[in-house]
């Protein structure tokens, strides 16, 4: 797993801490918790030392815009949504060793202790800026406090720390016509003092550690951007704000300022790790200071840049804690097709799913482990879960395991028979049952979790196909020794079942175990010596899967649709009144042209702009347009388009915009474009 040693003393794993402002849906599992528990619950069946940590993130703006909004304090809010994460979390089966909250009093010590060990080793750097101040509410405006026009595509509604329209990052100074969320008012610029951490000095750090030491064992995805980031030139980041809910800046002239929340919450792996300590009188230190502990952060890819870049800094700058050896972070899941959105209710809700499928939490682990996001964004359908419960684990893993254990209870009574002779294909099941698992403990150690799940089902697959092969329901009546030899083999393969689904399908396992009545076996166990031994007895057989019926997913798709219409209707604007009159040489100044997509691609580090190359019958010309959201590059090539052709150019992210695409909304909110395709049209042609 490591490049410097293969055998670790200790690992300390660390899941995203989740933000207290919502509920914990699909994507949060897909993409960080079901893998990270996964690698833990594996690790710790091999016998590895390894905590498992995790946390609610209970800072930051998010939080205060919620309460303002509710008409509730802070606390109340992160109270509810932390104990509905954690009893999710539970029910669930996500087994971590200790799940904290940055609220606690040993949270606020231990960042506050970190701030101020950088304090005094001349770590931080302090600027004063002007800041966007809201006269009314007599408050500074931290990000998303901020609405405005962006400055680069001209989104009317982007924040104050992003445009979610082009996917550029902004400064809250930078948008065109400010509007404080708070009051509805213009803000004002005021001058403010702020502590920041100056990344630029880590530059050479990261590029040993990270673009020389970890370039052939991190993913593409996180070392791709973390080399972009790099690459681009690192710069300064604030690590306090003007804010009253937060953990109080320890220093003097930290009056009215807290710990920005991307500062103290990584810190909180730390503080977990302390309070899980005093809970079982251990000591935390080596979990985080020794040099043979691994430390793995498991993340989604918008915490990449905090993981990879900005806490490996604070840790290097701190001076006493280990680097993360390892930051698997996986991309996005999206539901149905469509992006996952919590203001839109547009997700499937952990807490919702466990009501409406009761004891069927490995189903969802299995289908989002079989479709995880690992290299690229995948989708969620509610047919496909249907589909992996009742094609795979129904059809395959339960009806092995229910064929050997009903076979065995009818012949013998639920005793292992005594083997006679085994045959060349008994020693070659045999055989190929003891390599999976060297190959799924592979797969799960290079964080390949789709390929473990899919190597778990072949095993599965190989015992279906050797009891279908070899018939016992046919031998016992012409060969009842022959019988006991196949019962025998095939209970093996189902016993080695219970051992690798433990990481995977921990309830399963659990079942497996109570039917075969077997003590806890480790990773390790699976050798050239019967797992159930002749005599034993078995317990009596249950159904691990149930069919799931085409009405339950009908009913899940139905309430999807419901949430659809409802945001429709919620979103739905009135027709936009007529702008101001123009006179006759103001709109012939504008020239549109129709024009054909001959080249798309994305824009790097920009999710939501494409680079494309518009024919416009005069010339061939570059058009950066922000709709990656709606469309894929490849779904453009050879589109007919409307263009704005003698729009002055304008720089985005480095690359020169000539031109600009017209488009408009259907009734969704997808973007549609403005069709001239119409057989004639050639290229150039003038719309007027």
């Amino acid at each position: 797993m490591a490049t410097s040693r293969q055998k670790p003393a200790r690992y300390t794993i660390t899941a995203a801490l989740p933000y207290t402002n919502g509920p914990i849906h699909i994507g949060h599992l897909a993409g960080v918790y079901v893998p990270a528990d996964i690698y833990s619950r594996y690790l710790k069946g091999i016998g590895a030392d390894a905590l498992f940590i995790c946390g609610s993130d209970e800072h930051g703006v998010a939080i205060s815009m919620k309460a303002k909004k509710e008409g509730i304090t802070p606390q109340e809010v992160i109270d509810k949504y932390h104990h509905i994460i954690q009893k999710s979390f539970a029910d669930f089966g996500i087994e971590f060793d200790h799940y904290g909250r940055t609220s606690s009093p040993t949270h606020h010590q231990t960042a506050s202790d970190f701030f101020k060990k950088l304090y005094d080793d001349n770590a931080f750097v302090e600027e004063t800026s002007d800041q966007l101040y809201d006269s009314e509410a007599q408050q500074f405006l931290a990000d998303r406090y901020v609405t405005g026009t962006c400055p680069k595509c001209g989104h009317t509604e982007a924040y104050g720390d992003q445009c979610e329209s082009c996917g550029t990052s902004l400064n809250a100074t930078e948008l065109i016509n400010p509007k404080s969320t708070i009051s509805g008012t213009t803000p004002t610029l005021k001058q403010t003092k702020h502590w920041y951490l100056p990344l630029d000095r880590y530059t050479e750090f990261l590029q040993q550690w990270i673009l020389e030491g970890h370039k052939n064992d991190w993913k593409p995805n996180v070392y791709g951007q973390c080399k972009s980031w790099i690459d681009d030139g690192l710069k300064p980041r604030a690590v306090t704000r003007d804010l009253d809910w937060g953990i109080p800046v320890p220093v003097e002239g930290g009056a009215g300022k807290v710990l920005y929340v991307w500062f103290d919450a990584p810190i909180g792996y730390i503080s977990a790790t302390k309070e899980w300590a005093e809970a079982h009188q251990k000591d935390w230190n080596p979990y985080w200071k020794d040099q043979d502990t691994q430390l793995v952060h498991f993340i989604g890819k918008d915490n990449i840049v905090f993981h990879c870049i900005i806490f490996p800094s604070m840790l290097q700058a701190h001076g006493d804690f280990i680097l993360p050896e390892n930051v698997p972070a996986n991309e996005f899941l999206n539901l149905e097709g469509q992006k996952l959105s919590t203001s839109k209710n547009w997700a499937v809700w952990l807490h919702e799913y466990l009501i409406d499928f009761p004891d069927q939490q490995d189903v969802l682990r299995y289908t989002l482990t079989a479709n995880a996001p690992e290299a690229k964004d995948n989708d969620f359908t509610w047919k496909d879960f249907q589909a992996r419960n009742n094609n795979e684990l129904l059809a395959i893993y339960g009806n092995f395991i229910n064929r050997v254990a009903v076979l065995t209870q009818k012949y013998y009574e639920g005793i292992v028979p005594t083997p006679g002779t085994f045959s060349e294909v008994d020693l070659e099941v045999l055989a190929e049952m003891r390599t999976y698992p060297q190959m799924i403990g592979a797969s799960i150690e290079r964080y390949k979790f789709k390929a473990a799940s899919q190597e778990l089902m072949q095993l599965a697959r190989l015992g279906n196909k050797y009891l279908a092969d070899e018939e016992p329901w046919k031998s016992i009546k012409t060969d009842p020794e022959r019988t006991k030899t196949v019962l025998f083999v095939a209970l093996q393969i189902a016993a080695a079942l219970q051992v690798v689904s433990a990481p995977i399908l921990p309830h399963t396992a659990q079942k497996l175990k109570t039917i075969l009545k077997t003590p806890s076996w480790g990773w390790n166990d699976i050798t050239d010596q019967p797992l159930l031994a002749p005599g034993h007895q078995l317990g009596e057989p249950v159904l691990l899967f149930r069919k799931i019926e085409d009405e339950e997913i009908q009913a899940q798709i139905d309430r999807l649709n419901n949430t659809k219409k409802d945001n429709l209707s919620e979103t739905k604007k009135p027709v936009m009144p007529q702008k101001p009159a123009c006179n006759f040489d103001t709109f012939s100044a504008i020239d549109l042209r129709v024009g054909t997509i001959i080249a798309a691609e994305k824009m790097p580090k920009a999710d939501k702009l494409l680079v494309l190359q518009v024919q416009t019958g005069l010339d061939t010309r570059t058009i950066v347009s922000g709709i990656a959201a709606h469309f894929t590059p490849e779904s453009l090539i050879g589109k007919r388009v409307t263009v704005l052709l003698n729009l002055e150019p304008r720089p985005l992210r480095g690359v020169v915009s000539e031109g600009m695409l017209l488009l408009t909304q259907d009734e969704q909110g997808q973007l549609v474009f403005v069709n001239p395709d119409q057989p004639g049209v050639a290229d150039g042609a003038v719309i007027s």
